[in-house]
């Protein structure tokens, strides 16, 4: 899930996550954007023969594997949000200079308005960013035969090695979450880490060590408060931040066998198991005891990340955007940070070090393009170390390049993600849930993780009502279900 920004005259990230899923699901542009480890239910698509698009073919060589026509001009189409799109126009630069060909950029927040039409009227740009919450529908692309086939781009040599294919290059989880069945079609740049985020300089003032346990931050929150400062907050205008966390901690506890239930909407899968009641449990006491900033039900994410850069609460569920997002407002000696998830007791299925990282920033290559060819090879160009390193340094954020960041200074925020990534080993957790189903994780269930943090709802009955808002989705035949095995 990419970040979302502010957009002008709203108080909501881009007008309003919520309203927009609300306006684009009924203009058949809002669907999944992480289709990894699943098989669609539903089927259909267009004949890869038919319609055939007329590609510009140039000749293959070692430094152009793909075949780029020199001169081709080139469209693209990125998301400018909470990362920016200058990271796409350096690497666009790249392009232009390599191949002798003009390259047209448009960055915006309104992917799936401006781009619906297009696709609509078999025009569409080359290379897409199809990220933010106006996103198009990437499974209705897909199976309609409107995305390009990425495996030529996996078996291309990389931009650095002769000796490694792109496809060598990446995260295994990028290569599995950018499928639709068997079609790989969807690059996930982006590798994002979450967790409970911290200033590090806030905690070695104070004497705070960031927990192991569970129970040990519940006591640290106590502390915390007699210190004067709010333990937590988070953004209620978007209670799915909260989630980032709450389901992975559910995950970890319990094992991905049983949370994989869960993304697969399997009866029963929350209530009957016991991760669920512990971690549901754990936000309701956080709640009862008063360890959440006053007012954050009613802040939005950028106020939220303001009241803790300035030191009004120490902790805050995010993703690792935020080190970009929140630097207009971030102490230069601040030292962000993030933790790993917590241990819940001796019977974690998971290890102590385990953390949610996963592939986003979905770009995907319009088969009716003018130039797809041109398009994989923007992307070829991106996943070189030259314009991943260029990614890290501009926004803060790691690539789905395994190791890009080796040998750079980091900023802190960065360092610690990468830190974090790089110790949990194959400990990496993926979820479904909020990718498959926005509606049901961002406002079924996240009504009532608002009611929960304040203190208006009890957690046997957010779990209750959550197994009940995931069984009317499973029984619901207009709604595209996936299943994952691993």
């Amino acid at each position: 899930m990419g970040s979302t920004s502010d957009a002008p005259g709203t108080n909501r990230p881009g007008t309003g996550r919520r309203q927009l899923i609300k306006r684009s699901a009924a203009l058949g542009l809002i669907a999944a954007p992480g289709m990894g480890l699943l098989s669609a239910c539903a089927t259909g698509g267009g004949d890869d023969d038919a319609d055939k698009p007329k590609q510009p073919e140039g000749k293959v060589s070692a430094k152009n594997p793909l075949g780029v026509k020199e001169g081709a001009p080139l469209e693209a189409f990125i998301f400018k949000g909470g990362l920016g799109d200058q990271y796409a126009k350096d690497a666009e630069a790249d392009y232009k200079a390599t191949y002798d060909a003009e390259v047209k950029h448009t960055g915006t927040q309104q992917v799936g308005p401006k781009l619906q039409p297009r696709f609509a009227g078999g025009n569409p740009p080359d290379v897409i960013d199809n990220s933010g919450a106006d996103h198009l529908d990437m499974n209705n692309l897909s199976t309609q035969g409107q995305l390009m086939d990425l495996a030529p781009l996996l078996d291309a040599v990389s931009f650095d090695d002769p000796d490694k294919k792109v496809r060598d290059l990446l995260y295994p989880s990028t290569l599995e979450k950018g499928r639709h069945g068997d079609t790989f079609d969807v690059l996930y740049y982006a590798f994002t880490v979450y967790g409970s985020w911290y200033s590090r300089k806030l905690l070695d003032d104070k004497g705070w060590e960031y927990p192991r346990t569970l129970d040990e931050m519940v006591a640290l929150c106590g502390e915390i408060k007699k210190a004067g400062i709010a333990p937590w907050t988070y953004p209620g205008k978007y209670p799915y931040y909260v989630h980032f966390n709450l389901f992975a901690q559910i995950a970890k506890i319990g094992g991905m066998e049983k949370w994989i239930a869960i993304d697969n909407l399997e009866p029963n899968a929350w209530t009957s198991n016991d991760a669920v009641k512990q971690v549901v449990e754990h936000y309701e006491e956080l709640a009862a005891k008063g360890y959440f900033l006053e007012g954050s039900e009613g802040r939005t994410h950028t106020q939220t990340q303001t009241k803790w850069t300035k030191g009004e609460a120490v902790f805050m569920p995010n993703g690792s955007w935020v080190e970009n997002e929140a630097a207009p407002t971030t102490p230069e000696d601040f030292g962000m940070a993030v933790g790993a998830l917590f241990d819940g007791g001796s019977g974690d299925r998971m290890p102590h070090g385990t953390v949610r990282a996963e592939p986003s920033e979905p770009f995907i290559v319009a088969k009716q393009g003018k130039n797809p060819i041109g398009g994989m090879e923007l992307l070829r160009i991106m996943l070189s170390r030259k314009h991943s390193q260029n990614f890290a340094k501009k926004v803060k954020s790691l690539t789905s390049v395994k190791g890009a960041t080796e040998g750079m200074e980091l900023t802190p925020g960065l360092a610690s993600a990468s830190k974090l990534v790089a110790d949990a080993g194959e400990n990496l957790l993926t979820i479904q849930l909020q990718e498959w189903y926005p509606k049901l994780t961002d406002e079924k269930l996240g009504g009532l993780t608002s009611e929960l943090l304040t203190g208006d709802l009890k957690a046997k009955d957010w779990i209750r009502k959550a197994q009940s808002y995931a069984d009317e989705v499973a029984g619901d035949d207009s709604v595209t279900k996936f299943r994952r095995t691993a």
